[in-house]
């Protein structure tokens, strides 16, 4: 698992409980697709719970999991050939900006998932300000610059560090010392890392000055809600079940996960690890009966964030310099009691 896009709090009222009997539609079975952002992770399980645990039947769908390609989640939907995709706040606005019909549904975690890491015994570094001069291992995005130069300079520094493009290998290069620091999701790296017995500290986003975030939320067009929205509800309210059910049992969920993967996941218990800490530190709902819940004030500065940095660019690859609508970039109707 790979950061994603680099990717945060207050439940809106009348969302629809555990309780209450999913919507369904009139049509016979009909398809929706929903495409993943990587391979499979613990950030999509509840999309494999409802498909196997028949929620998705239940409310009268027939629901494919599109393995994941080398296009974006967020390419297949704009594109119309994904019904639904895995997204993260920033790439959604950025892509948003840049004239691609996408529109946030269902927040798959509630707050962000990233921190900055280095090793434990780096007594040199004790605020980001100690990151000036070092070396950061990378994974090629734009808002990383603007992340990390933000967090230095709030605490205290300039901002100036060097940056080598390394991917998933950042965390290889961090274990020899080739690198002083990188990003990591903790809900899956992190977690690794613990497992392994690695001793890790980290900086966390929001302690210097970075909004909290929606870091995974699922996806649609404009187009496909406009034509379909019945359905979409259908969709929203079945995939709320599962990540409800994970959320209230993650044992077995991860076992759902796993048995989906098909042989995607290799290592039961990074997986069973991550879920649990998924779920028992309020990353997959903010109450029960709430997964899924955007949070329209961490969209909207999450939104500003980005434009004030300059991260957001029109389809010539401009910067804006109008301030977008950033409440056009999400519905929260789909989980809403009709």
């Amino acid at each position: 698992m790979t950061l994603p896009s680099i990717t945060r709090r207050t439940a809106l009222a009348g969302i629809l409980s555990l309780a209450t009997a999913p919507l369904t539609v009139r049509a016979a079975n009909p398809k929706v697709s929903v495409a993943l952002d990587w391979t499979p992770n613990t950030n999509h399980v509840g999309l494999y719970v409802a498909r196997d645990r028949n929620f998705y039947r239940d409310a009268g769908l027939d629901v494919e999991i599109l393995p994941y390609t080398d296009a974006s989640a967020a390419t297949l939907v704009a594109s119309r050939v994904a019904d639904f995709g895995v997204l993260g706040s920033i790439g959604l606005m950025t892509q948003r900006a840049a004239g691609a019909d996408l529109i946030g549904t269902f927040a798959i975690v509630q707050k962000e998932t990233g921190r900055v890491v280095f090793k434990a015994d780096r007594s040199d570094i004790q605020t980001p300000k100690d990151l000036d001069g070092k070396t950061y291992g990378g994974f090629g995005s734009a808002w990383e610059n603007a992340l990390l130069g933000s967090m230095i300079k709030n605490a205290g520094g300039k901002g100036e560090f060097e940056t080598v493009t390394l991917g998933t290998s950042a965390y290889q290069a961090l274990d020899n010392g080739a690198v002083d620091f990188t990003l990591e999701v903790y809900t899956w790296e992190g977690v690794q890392a613990e497992l392994e017995n690695k001793a890790q500290r980290a900086f966390v986003y929001a302690d210097y000055g970075v909004p909290d975030e929606h870091t995974a939320i699922l996806g649609s067009s404009n187009a496909y809600l406009a034509e379909k929205p019945e359905l979409a509800r259908a969709f929203m309210q079945a995939t709320r079940r599962g990540y409800e059910f994970a959320a209230d049992h993650p044992d077995e969920a991860a076992d759902i996960l796993i048995k989906g993967s098909d042989g995607a996941l290799t290592n039961p218990e990074l997986v069973r690890a991550s879920l649990k800490t998924l779920a028992a530190d309020d990353y997959l709902r903010t109450a029960p009966g709430q997964a899924g819940t955007i949070d329209p004030a961490k969209m909207t500065a999450i939104g500003d964030y980005l434009f004030d940095a300059g991260i957001l660019k029109d389809a010539d690859g401009k910067v804006l310099t109008a301030r977008p609508d950033f409440a056009a970039a999400f519905t929260t109707t789909l989980l809403a009691a009709s």
